[in-house]
C-alpha cells in the first residue's frame, strides 16, 4: 500500500472537482437548469458508463452487472437518487455563493457527516479505536472551518456594493446560498453511502478480473444513475414551468456548440474526482479506508478556495476602515468619505 500516491491520485481528482464549475461559467444564453440538465447527461450517465466499460476487461461489464446482488444496485441507485438532491442544490450553491464560498460550506459538511455516518451505521463505535477518534477530531476541525468560512462569507456580504457583489458571482445571495448548501453538504453526503451501499458491485469487479485501480467504477455508474433521475425530474419541471426547454434551440449553432462542449467538459471534470477517488482507495491501508472520503472532500475545498481566488470571488471581503464603515451611515457621511479620499 502506498499512502503518498493515493493521496497524489485523490488530489489530481480534486483539482478536477474544484475546476468543474469553471467551464460551465463559459454557457452562454442558457437558463440554470437547461445547462445543469445537459452537464448531467455528461457527468451521471455517459461519463460513468464510459470509464466503467474501458476499465473493466473487455466484455466483463455485463457479468458484472448481473453476478452483482440485486440489493446492492438498488440501494447504491436509492443513495445515488438522495445524493441526486445535494447535487442539484450544489449546483445552486454555486450560483448563489461561488467556487469558493459555496464549495466549502457544502463540501465541508459533506465530508463531516459523508465520514461518520457510514461507520456509526454500521454499528461501529468511533470512541473504541485510534482511527475512530482521529475522524471525530476531523470532522470536529471541518466543522469549525466550515464556521469560520461562512462568518468570512457574511463580512463580504456586508462590505460590498450590490454591483461589486454582481462582479464577484453574478446571483450572489448569502442567506439563501447557505441555506441551500447545507442542504446540498448533508444530503451529499448519501454519495459515501452508495458507494459502500455498492461494495458487492466492486467485489463482483474483481473476481471477474478488474484491476483493483478501477474495480469502483461499475459501483460510481450505479450511484450516479440515481442522482441522474432526481436531476432529470427537477430540471425538466423548471424547463416546463420557466418556458427554458426552448434554450436549446434559441441559440446559433456556435453557440450551441459551445454550450454542449463546456457542459460536457464540466461534467467530465466533475466525475474525476470519484475516478481518481477509487483509484487511490486502492493504494490505502485497511486502517485508513475510512478517511478517503474525508481527504477527497477537504482537498476539494483547498482547490475550490484557489479558483476562487483566482476568479476574484472573495474581493470586498479585506479589511474596512472606520471611516468606510462611517461612510455607509448616512448620505452626508459618504460625501465627506469621498471628499476625504479624492485628497
Amino acid at each position: 500500500m502506498d499512502p503518498i500516491m493515493s493521496i497524489l491520485l485523490m488530489s489530481i481528482g480534486s483539482i478536477c472537482a474544484a475546476s468543474f464549475y469553471v467551464p460551465i461559467k463559459k454557457i452562454k444564453g442558457w437558463s440554470w437548469e437547461s445547462y445543469w440538465l445537459v452537464q448531467g447527461i455528461f457527468s451521471w450517465i455517459i461519463v460513468p458508463i464510459l470509464f466503467a466499460w474501458l476499465t473493466v476487461p473487455s466484455g466483463t461489464l455485463g457479468t458484472i452487472i448481473s453476478e452483482a446482488p440485486s440489493s446492492s444496485k438498488w440501494m447504491a441507485v436509492f443513495y445515488g437518487a438522495l445524493w441526486g438532491v445535494g447535487g442539484l442544490t450544489f449546483g445552486l450553491t454555486m450560483r448563489y455563493l461561488g467556487v469558493a464560498l459555496g464549495q466549502s460550506i457544502a463540501l465541508g459538511l459533506c465530508a463531516a457527516i459523508g465520514t461518520i455516518l457510514p461507520p456509526i451505521i454500521s454499528g461501529n463505535n468511533l470512541f473504541a479505536s485510534r482511527a475512530g477518534i482521529l475522524i471525530l477530531i476531523g470532522v470536529t476541525v471541518s466543522i469549525v472551518g466550515i464556521s469560520i468560512i461562512g462568518y468570512a462569507g457574511s463580512l463580504k456580504s456586508k462590505n460590498m456594493s450590490e454591483e461589486d457583489k454582481k462582479a464577484a458571482v453574478k446571483d450572489f445571495a448569502l442567506k439563501k446560498g447557505i441555506l441551500i448548501a447545507i442542504l446540498s453538504g448533508v444530503m451529499s453526503a448519501c454519495f459515501n453511502f452508495g458507494l459502500t451501499a455498492g461494495e458487492p458491485i466492486r467485489q463482483a469487479a474483481l473476481a471477474n478480473g478488474t484491476n483493483a485501480l478501477f474495480a469502483k467504477n461499475p459501483v460510481i455508474m450505479f450511484v450516479t444513475l440515481g442522482g441522474f433521475f432526481t436531476n432529470l425530474i427537477y430540471c425538466v419541471f423548471l424547463n416546463v414551468k420557466n418556458k427554458s426547454y426552448k434554450d436549446y434551440l434559441s441559440v446559433s449553432g456556435s453557440v450551441l456548440f459551445n454550450n454542449i462542449f463546456f457542459a460536457m467538459l464540466g461534467g467530465t471534470l466533475w466525475y474525476m474526482q470519484f475516478f481518481f477517488m477509487g483509484m487511490g482507495e486502492s493504494k490505502l491501508p485497511a486502517a485508513m479506508m475510512a478517511f478517503s472520503w474525508s481527504i477527497l472532500m477537504s482537498m476539494n475545498i483547498t482547490f475550490s478556495n484557489i479558483w476562487g481566488i483566482l476568479l476574484k470571488e472573495w474581493k470586498g471581503a479585506g479589511p474596512v476602515s472606520y471611516t468606510h464603515l462611517r461612510a455607509h451611515a448616512t448620505p452626508e457621511h459618504l460625501v465627506c468619505r469621498l471628499l476625504l479620499e479624492k485628497k
